[in-house]
Order: C-alpha cells, then structure tokens, then sequence
C-alpha cells in the first residue's frame, strides 16, 4: 500500500478556473434537488481525467481548477497476480468543508488492468440484508484501497487536514464528492453503494452530495438492491452516444445494470436519457471497437461504437461550460 500526501499551490491569472468553487460545491445540490450541476460536471470529469496521472499532477489540475492549497492524497494498491491495480485521490478543500473521493480508470498500457477489466466472475455482496451481484474486478479493486479511504474520510470528519492530520482544519468535512472515469467511475458507485447500507459509514454517507461518473461500465447485477435507487437519486452518469464501454461487459459474460441519472452528449448538449445504455449483446463488437480507433477520420466517424471516443480527454472537452478557461488557460 502506497500512501502520498500533497497540497496544491495557489495560482495566478488565466486561473482558478471557478472563482468560489468551493463554495459553488456547498451550494449544489440545493437540499431535496437531484438535479444535475454543469459546473460540478466539468469540475470533476477534470479530476476523473487528470487522476490518471501522479499526485504532483493531481494536485496541478484541482489547483488550477479551484481548489488551491487544497489538500491531495494518494492511495495505491498493486497486486499483479490479482489483477488490482486500485489508485484513489481524496482532495480536501483548503477550509476543509469540501472532499473530492476520485478514482482512476484503466490505465491504457496495463495488460493486468484490462485482465481486471474483464474477470466479470460471479462475486455478490450483502447491501441492505440483500445479496446483490457485482463485477468482480471492479469490486476486488474498490476493496484493495477501500479501509484506507475510509480512514482518510474520517480524519476529514474530524477536521484534520489530510495534507497533515497532525493539524487541523478550519471546519469539519460538509460535502463529499465521489467521481472516477471508466472503471474508475464504477468503483465510485461501488464504493458509494458501500457506504450507503452501513451503519458504521453513516456518517460519511450522510455527506455525500453527489456521484459523478464518465464513460462508466455497467457493475451490478439485477435485481437492483433497495439501497441502489437510493445512491441513484445522487448518481449522474455521462455518455458520450459511441462510447463503447458504458455497455460493457457483455451480456454473455454476466447480466449487469445500469441505474441513477444518464446523460447523453447529443447535438452539443447534454441531455437525460430516459432509458439507460443497453448492455452489449455481442461480444465480437468489442475488437470493432477498438480497431475503429486505427481506422481513417471517416470510417472512425462511421462506426457505431468505438473506443475512440471514451478518452477522458473529450468528457473534458464536451463538459466544459463556454467561456471558462481549459485546464491549461486556453480561451475559447
């Protein structure tokens, strides 16, 4: 187990992005409201994309975003022969009243990872006295990193700063946050699901705002448990239509589900669907997929899933509210 702490230096002009983000993430959700946040959107696609990197880069990214001086933390667990390959970033808010849980998808040269990927297994956890059925991969990864985010999240509870517990924050943790991209943004709904159904966690269920998830893959199976459709109320899912891998694992390999908010990236806008994305039928879809990434601008443009548009790079892209800055400063 690998453990880092940082904390996010204060940038000057074309940055933060969001003057008062910190305050923006207090106010949203309004209490009762489940409505979708386009700033919340953008703010954490952002730190979904950017927890592919290390914790230097991490805190970089939240810094420029809005969170500066914030507190960063890194957790990593590797077991190869198990295929775990499991990072987690918690990110406290200077004050400490707001904390970002965020989870790293596949990483896109680890063999081991995509191994993970599709070990879909038969695995079932109890949530709300229900067995429930999970992706085995996805779940196995949650579980290598999940004691220690734990225990970071109640060290914020308690108001410590988590860049160092040793000191204090000026408040107490208010609003969590838990996003991820991929595989990532399935361990943030397991892991929310988690926290959900236990009594020991209430606490820090009880502050969860919302769940943020891009391009994420199915990972529980039907019948839904009780405790799902109420994560749901807090859970937005973002797809972009060709996105392949909001449909997978295939079928075959074991039936999955998909719950919460879906929104679609259609004609420029961000849409809510009302139906979810279907699970893939058939398995052969996948190698199209991924050979329509190598195909020429048009045949890429003409394929009816592909990987190519799962990059973390373009949920960022397409999140970005017109008129605010990149993550690099650039206008639009």
């Amino acid at each position: 187990m690998k453990i880092e702490r940082r904390r996010a230096r204060v940038h000057s002009h074309p940055f933060p992005v969001y003057e008062n983000l910190v305050e923006h993430l207090l106010a949203s959700p309004p209490t009762g409201s489940v409505t979708r946040d386009a700033t919340v959107a953008h703010v954490l696609a952002t730190c979904s994309g950017y927890a592919y990197g290390d914790i230097e880069t991490m805190s970089e990214f939240t810094g420029r975003l809005g969170l500066e001086a914030s507190a960063c933390v890194g957790i990593t667990q590797i077991v190869d022969a198990m295929f775990i390959y499991s990072t987690a970033y918690l990110v406290q808010s200077r004050c400490g009243r707001v904390v970002i849980l965020c989870y790293r998808g596949t990483e896109t040269t680890n063999l081991g990872n995509w191994l993970g990927d599709a070990d879909v297994g038969s695995e079932s956890i109890t949530l709300g006295g229900e067995s429930v059925s999970v992706h085995s991969g996805f779940y196995r990864n949650v579980r290598a990193t999940r004691d220690p985010v734990i225990r970071e999240l109640m060290l914020a509870l308690k108001g410590r700063s988590l860049a160092d517990p040793e000191s204090r924050t000026d408040y107490p943790l208010e609003a969590l946050y838990v996003t991820g991209h991929s595989l990532g943004g399935a361990m943030a709904v397991l892991f929310s699901l988690g926290i959900a159904e236990s009594i020991e966690h209430r606490p820090i269920a009880q502050r969860l705002r919302a769940v943020y998830t891009f391009g994420q893959p199915l990972s529980v199976g039907e019948p839904l448990p009780a405790v799902a459709h109420e994560v749901g109320k807090k859970l937005f899912r973002h797809v972009i239509p060709r996105d392949i891998v909001p449909s997978l694992p295939p079928s075959p390999w074991g039936r999955l589900a998909h719950f919460g908010h879906e929104y679609r990236y259609e004609n420029g806008e961000w849409r809510q669907s009302e139906t979810p994305v279907a699970q893939l039928s058939n398995p052969r879809e996948i190698p199209r997929a991924f050979l329509s990434f190598f195909a020429a601008p048009k045949r890429r443009d003409a394929a009816r899933r592909s990987v190519a548009d799962h990059g973390p790079h373009l949920y960022i892209a397409v999140l970005r509210p017109k008129g605010r800055v990149t993550e690099f400063g650039d206008q639009d």
